[in-house]
């Protein structure tokens, strides 16, 4: 049986919609995987924050995992100085998290608790909680990847 797992962004949402989704998919654990977790425009988003929103709002724990993290060096090429492409930024982190070793580091049995993986991007198919998700998928295989 597949494991469903989440995404969600941050922009372009107003705590309702953020908050809503995740209480309607029953998610029990955001796993925030930004390099910057304190400075974000939502203040609801803010890593002093959520812990207390998400156990409040949602019944949901709080964990920045900064291992599922882009590196500065490809945060600042694709968002600040616009020197990487797409598609160079998206393999880059699928390198990293194979430097890294995700897939042996991370606990695959954490993931039966409903997690969310959480970054501050609107779209999914342009944000690395996407690339991670799918690599972790490819070496465990089983899991059901759900974008909120």
């Amino acid at each position: 049986m597949a494991m469903e797992v989440f995404s969600i962004g941050l922009s372009r949402r107003g705590p309702e919609s953020f908050f809503g989704a995740l209480r309607d998919s029953e998610v029990k654990r955001v796993l925030d995987v930004r390099l910057h977790n304190t400075s974000n425009l939502a203040g609801f988003g803010k890593a002093a924050h959520l812990p207390y929103f998400l156990r409040e709002l949602c019944g949901a724990e709080y964990e920045h995992e900064p291992l599922l993290a882009p590196s500065p060096e490809l945060f600042d090429g694709l968002k600040k100085s616009r020197t990487l492409s797409w598609d160079a930024y998206e393999r880059g982190i699928r390198e990293l998290m194979t430097k890294r070793r995700i897939e042996e580091r991370l606990d695959p049995g954490a993931f039966a608790v409903r997690t969310v993986l959480l970054c501050a991007c609107a779209d999914a198919d342009r944000c690395h909680r996407r690339v991670v998700l799918e690599h972790l998928d490819a070496a465990w295989g089983g899991l059901d990847i759900r974008h909120l």
